[in-house]
């Protein structure tokens, strides 16, 4: 009996860790999207972490360039050395606050609605065994944005893991 109390106590704070991130995270999910909404380039910087981001596109992108064939000629090894500087650029391009609004789009963040308050952002987050935290457009969804908690204790969008091509920069 007392091992199963211990047990269920046990199961209890493991439970209440992933809901304390899920809610310190919403917070700053909230101010990203309130960022994104109003193009504030600042507050959008200040809680996305760049070079993480950069580091992914070129991870995928080299993935995808592994696969790259024109005409029969197997391009893989040349997508693995232009994938780097590709997401260099790709990253300077498409992390701004106007890309990441067509993202937010469409999980439902338009300008016409207001922004929902941290717990409801909360109760659509998911902790990750590896201490982040993912959003996702369905609860039961694959995750699309990655959430990591920054040295500063902030909460800051470090991955993306979406569909590329719905990063498009807005002329």
């Amino acid at each position: 009996m007392l091992r199963r109390l211990v047990l269920f106590g046990l199961l209890g704070l493991l439970a209440a860790c992933a809901t304390s991130s899920r809610l310190e995270a919403a917070n700053d999910v909230h101010a990203l999207l309130v960022a994104i909404r109003d193009e504030d380039r600042q507050a959008f910087d200040a809680r996305v972490d760049r070079e993480a981001l950069k580091a992914e596109i070129a991870s995928r992108l080299a993935r995808e360039a592994s696969h790259l064939k024109v005409d029969g000629l197997d391009l893989g090894r040349l997508g693995l050395v232009a994938a780097p500087a590709l997401a260099s650029l790709a990253g300077d391009a498409l992390i701004q606050p106007g890309v990441f609004r067509q993202v937010a789009e469409a999980y439902g963040y338009t300008r016409d609605k207001p922004i929902p308050g941290t717990l409801a952002i909360a109760s659509h987050l998911r902790a990750l065994p590896d201490g982040r935290v993912c959003a996702a457009q369905r609860r039961d969804g694959p995750c699309v944005l990655i959430f990591s908690r920054s040295n500063a204790g902030r909460w800051r969008l470090s991955g993306f893991e979406g569909d590329l091509s719905s990063l498009k920069i807005r002329l």
